[in-house]
């Protein structure tokens, strides 16, 4: 059995993060030393979401990638599935084809049950989580100040 994400959504997350985070136009040397890849590989990794409009890649020698989206509002699983394909493919885990109506596997409703909850939680996961409020402790000077 395989649960698995492959390598390129990972260097994908990570860089729409760092592109998030930067705010900037960062060359693909730039973004593969920050996320511990090749060069060779980000444009690979980066295509399907040029493609998708989430970033903009600006040829030349001040080029590079920019983010054109907003992470907050994007799924994790959305991203995964650009550069993956479709998660649902229809696959028995058992077997070579999809479960028949009539005679599905034994582990159909387990396993459709654990994909639809992981399939859930990545849809719920914002590809950039919005930051927290920092909590600010109230003192009497706090309430004083705020009460004017």
């Amino acid at each position: 059995m395989r649960l698995e994400i492959m390598r390129r959504s990972d260097i994908a997350l990570r860089a729409v993060r760092l592109l998030h985070r930067e705010a900037a136009t960062l060359r693909a040397a730039e973004i593969a030393a920050r996320l511990e890849s090749t060069a060779q590989f980000i444009p690979q990794v980066l295509t399907p979401l040029v493609k998708a409009g989430w970033i903009a890649s600006e040829p030349g020698p001040r080029g590079g990638y920019r983010l054109t989206i907003e992470p907050s509002r994007r799924s994790i699983l959305e991203l995964v599935e650009l550069i993956e394909g479709p998660t649902d493919n229809g696959v028995c885990v058992l077997r070579a084809g999809p479960c028949a109506s009539d005679a599905r596997c034994s582990l159909h409703d387990a396993w459709s049950a654990g994909r639809d909850a992981l399939l859930r939680r990545l849809a719920d996961e914002p590809v950039s989580p919005v930051p927290k409020k920092r909590s600010r402790k109230m003192t009497a000077s706090s309430v004083k100040e705020r009460n004017r």
